[in-house]
């Protein structure tokens, strides 16, 4: 499925199609990737469907592995373990972090080694009646259409496993600014799709998101508490500012432990990146997250507007 691409995509792949017969070039006009998937589910007519991005690499054996796996567990979807691999230490020291439970609330599908059942994986080889019996991908999602398709499958009585014997490679942004814009989208859009089903996958969705609301509470408070103090003097107003030196405080010795037993993990020149890099997931996560709960719960708005209308890169 291609998006209109016009970096020279197109003439690789009418290449690749005049050598092998097998491969079919589908045309994704709304050029979002829920909309290439579903072209792609509507064109396939085999009994399985594979979700494969062009952002990855994938080991030679990655269909037979998920196949066997399907067929040996009698699950709906299966996936496996997708390993992040960077090439500047920026790059490498976000791949660490991505694998760190800290950096994503222990997230099974971030842990290679796992194998079990899992409420998501990343890609997914599905039956294909499960697209017949819960639908197809959700068309208004930039972001998290996967997490929100796996939800229904879930909560539809279907199960979902996680084999680390189905590995694929992923290059990671490239720098902090990039990581940063690419979890608030991650934030914004989950809070979409929890307003959508009501309930959260998880609850360590809500957890960075509670965590900025607090910080930003606080920091009100205390401006206010500064501010009010000058006329009305009072122990009070000192409680806002106290809370939010402690709560930074404990934020900032978590990353700094992370970070070395991140680095201690892989590589310790990686040490000096990763306490601006674990943030980058959190903050930017629920900074996503709250400008969700602004536009669709507060304001109501029916589709969004600027950074997160389109997929950042």
């Amino acid at each position: 499925m291609d998006g209109r691409s016009n970096d020279g995509t197109r003439d690789v792949l009418r290449r690749l199609a005049a050598q092998d017969a097998r491969l079919r070039v589908v045309d994704n006009p709304a050029g979002i990737t829920p909309c290439g998937m579903n072209c792609g589910i509507r064109a396939a007519r085999g009994r399985w469907i594979a979700i494969l991005g062009s952002h990855n690499r994938y080991a030679p054996d990655y269909l037979v592995r998920c196949l066997e796996v399907a067929q040996a567990t009698g699950v709906d979807n299966v996936g496996g373990a997708m390993f992040c691999e960077g090439e500047s230490l920026v790059q490498k020291a976000i791949a660490a972090a991505h694998h760190s439970p800290f950096a994503v609330g222990g997230a099974k599908w971030h842990n290679p080694n796992y194998e079990g059942l899992t409420d998501t994986v990343f890609g997914g080889f599905y039956k294909r009646e499960i697209f017949e019996k819960i639908g197809l991908f959700d068309e208004e999602l930039v972001r998290n259409q996967d997490d929100e398709l796996n939800l229904r499958l879930t909560r539809a009585g279907g199960r979902i496993w996680h084999a680390p014997t189905i590995k694929s490679w992923y290059k990671p942004r490239g720098s902090l600014s990039a990581l940063f814009r690419q979890y608030a989208q991650y934030g914004y859009w989950k809070m979409r799709v929890i307003q959508k089903h009501k309930l959260p996958a998880s609850w360590r969705h809500l957890v960075p998101g509670a965590f900025v609301c607090t910080l930003g509470s606080l920091l009100l408070l205390s401006t206010f508490g500064l501010i009010f103090s000058a006329f009305v003097p009072s122990r009070l107003w000192v409680a806002p500012a106290a809370l939010l030196v402690l709560l930074l405080s404990l934020y900032v010795i978590s990353v700094l432990l992370a970070s070395v037993v991140t680095a201690a993990k892989t590589e310790w020149k990686l040490l000096p990146h990763l306490p601006l890099i674990f943030p980058c997931y959190h903050i930017g996560y629920g900074s996503g997250f709250v400008q969700g709960i602004w536009d669709f719960v507060i304001r109501r708005r029916g589709s969004p507007k600027g950074s997160f209308q389109s997929l950042t890169r």
